[in-house]
């Protein structure tokens, strides 16, 4: 037998209300556009988001989300010495002229990549982390399948023109997700507006300029060529909610940077990420022949709600729970399920499972707990 409880709010967990994507705003003067939430990947508005473009150096995005893997996984450290190539620093375009030989740490190279553009760094990087660019390029086409990026094809790490090299405001805004989300300490440099390297000989100054004046910017890359136009990736955050706004072939510099500004901006004005939490606690379960004589339920995942500004519905959820389960329970058990509706429309099933291990009485123990049982009846 079960019970039905139906909470006010639900538990902790990510949920999202699966309505279509609008149009852009007609501001948006780019022609292939998209906006994203960071933590569902809801595409809250796109204009033809599937169409293929040169990237220009908005590929140095992949470039990045691999370099990061590799420092976060322990195959790479921030103050590991790279040195430049003849390869290298033959890139030309955006570039802090490397010399042949010259070693810089990666922590200085990502710096440069993120916040110049340069090719020379990407370049040296790639062929740090795998031996040459056409090693690192074959990385990067692998990643992007395994993100679901089914309309690009990289051939460099730089973005510098290419024949074939394409892809689109779509999966530019995947992997710009997969980079911010996974990998939160590249917005140290991401979000750097000046700065210098080789003890301070150098300047540095953000393409970006929305890191300058839009508030609560975090990034992330910008792309130029003469047959790419004008590119962005542009990311930043307000009361807890990142968003993604991708512009491609923008004819003006100017264009792209107030394209994405009008996306974000509508994004924030429109939509907001809504911490959900009960309003009573979720019932023990009764456990038989265990150790104690229950346990705890808890939500398998943490939980907010992607909402409308303008949805007036409640939230509710309905909690269904397993009377008793026969000992032993393993922690993570599955002891029952939060469904989570939004104006009586259910928009996601969460788990809930066991907190903590309860063991198995053994014959012993089952025996002392009748006696006690008996002792306490005869009293």
């Amino acid at each position: 037998m079960k019970r039905i409880t139906a909470l006010g709010l639900g538990l902790a967990m990510v949920c999202l209300l699966c309505a279509p994507a609008y149009a852009v705003p007609a501001e948006v003067t780019a022609p292939s556009a998209i906006l994203m939430e960071k933590t569902t990947g809801k595409v809250l508005c796109e204009q033809n988001a599937a169409t293929q473009y040169e990237p220009a150096s908005v590929t140095k995005v992949m470039t990045l989300l691999l370099v990061m893997e590799a420092i976060d996984s322990g195959n790479l450290g921030w103050d590991d010495m790279v040195t430049a190539s003849p390869h290298a620093i033959s890139m030309g375009g955006s570039q802090i002229w490397l010399k042949e030989n010259e070693q810089m740490t990666v922590r200085d190279m990502v710096k440069a990549v993120t916040v110049v553009s340069a090719n020379d760094c990407a370049v040296a990087l790639a062929e740090h982390l795998a031996g040459s660019e056409t090693a690192f390029v074959e990385r990067m086409n692998a990643r992007a399948k395994e993100l679901g990026m089914e309309h690009t094809t990289f051939l460099n790490c730089t973005g510098l023109p290419a024949a074939g090299h394409l892809t689109c405001a779509y999966d530019i805004a995947l992997m710009s997700r997969e980079l911010i989300l996974n990998h939160p300490a590249i917005r140290e440099y991401t979000t750097i507006w000046m700065d210098t390297l080789r003890d301070g000989a150098f300047q540095l100054s953000n393409t970006n300029r929305l890191i300058f004046y839009y508030e609560g910017a975090t990034g992330l890359k910008t792309g130029f060529t003469d047959t790419a136009l004008y590119c962005l990736s542009a990311t930043a955050e307000r009361d807890g909610m990142e968003l993604i706004a991708v512009v491609m072939h923008a004819p003006t510099s100017n264009d792209r940077f107030e394209s994405c500004k009008t996306l974000l901006n509508y994004g924030f004005a429109n939509y907001a990420i809504t911490p959900v939490y009960p309003d009573q606690a979720i019932p023990p379960v009764e456990v038989l022949l265990g150790a104690q004589d229950t346990v705890q339920p808890v939500t398998a995942r943490e939980c907010s709600i992607l909402l409308e500004k303008s949805k007036t519905g409640a939230v509710t959820t309905q909690l269904e729970v397993a009377q008793q389960v026969e000992a032993p329970v393993e922690p993570g058990q599955k002891l029952g399920e939060l469904r989570v509706l939004v104006d009586g429309e259910q928009v996601d099933t969460i788990d809930l499972v066991a907190a903590q291990e309860v063991p198995r009485l053994s014959i012993g123990g089952i025996f002392k707990r009748m006696l006690d049982t008996l002792f306490l009846q005869e009293r």
